[in-house]
């Protein structure tokens, strides 16, 4: 799988986006820096949209995308929870704020919602997808997509500590997981459903200690304004754990 990084924090400047990854060139992960992170050509070529939530840095690029597609006749997938899927309908493409562009044209809607159940596996662009449920907002899944190969990455979407449940049903390579902010905001972290550098440790640990070992591991969704901060700290964690922490940034390219 061909894994490209469209966003890699968790809100938007000149040399950031919001989270977004984009798999094999039409499979996307969340959509926040999804029509800001691609040409209008390469939107087009965009089959599918998984959403972790419903918190806007996540779904903020649905309405862009599809009225690019939508001058074009074109159309996408969207797969979500049922609560997501109400919310983004009732709140944003609800006629007032955006077009409902799941409903136009009548013929072929530009956006075609599929409800997501959690951990049931299922066939997304040829791309094995199970989606798992994760403790940040109600309801938030990561997700595990694996190709024919059995090569498998797991993304936490935002997600707090506690995160044991979670393992038991993931097997990746690689854990693309969310350190947002640096240790000494771990009790906002915790309130808020995030991790920082000595929270990812614990949950590291815990993953081996369920799993049996460590995958690659890469961090996400940083708050841009504190990530030298945050990059320091999980240099401690790497040396701690005898363990490579990769940092997402906007453009990175990698395969899985």
């Amino acid at each position: 799988m061909d894994v490209r990084i469209l966003g890699a924090h968790n809100y938007e400047s000149p040399t950031t986006n919001c989270v977004c990854f984009l798999i094999d060139g039409t499979l996307a992960i969340d959509a926040g820096g999804l029509t800001s992170g691609l040409s209008i050509q390469e939107q087009q070529q965009v089959e599918a949209v998984l959403l972790t939530h419903q918190h806007y840095d996540h779904i903020r690029d649905i309405p862009g995308i599809a009225l690019n597609l939508f001058q074009h006749n074109n159309s996408t997938k969207i797969y979500a929870t049922q609560v997501v899927r109400d919310i983004i309908e009732a709140h944003l493409l609800n006629g007032a704020v955006f077009p409902r562009f799941q409903q136009i044209p009548d013929d072929h809607p530009t956006l075609n919602f599929n409800v997501i159940s959690p951990l049931m596996s299922q066939k997304v662009n040829g791309h094995s997808v199970l989606a798992v449920p994760v403790n940040h907002s109600e309801p938030t899944v990561g997700y595990q997509v694996s190709d024919e190969r059995g090569k498998a990455f797991f993304y936490t979407a935002d997600t707090g500590p506690g995160l044991a449940e979670c393992w038991r049903h993931v097997a990746p390579q690689l854990l693309i997981i969310d350190v947002t902010l640096p240790n000494s905001y771990e009790e906002f972290a915790i309130k808020t459903g995030h991790l920082t550098p000595i929270l990812l440790e614990r949950e590291l640990m815990s993953f081996r200690e369920c799993k049996g070992y460590l995958p690659q591991v890469m961090a996400v969704h940083m708050d841009a304004s504190l990530e030298p901060r945050i990059r320091q700290e999980l240099a401690l964690v790497s040396d701690r754990l005898h363990i490579a922490i990769a940092i997402a940034f906007e453009g990175m390219q990698f395969n899985v």
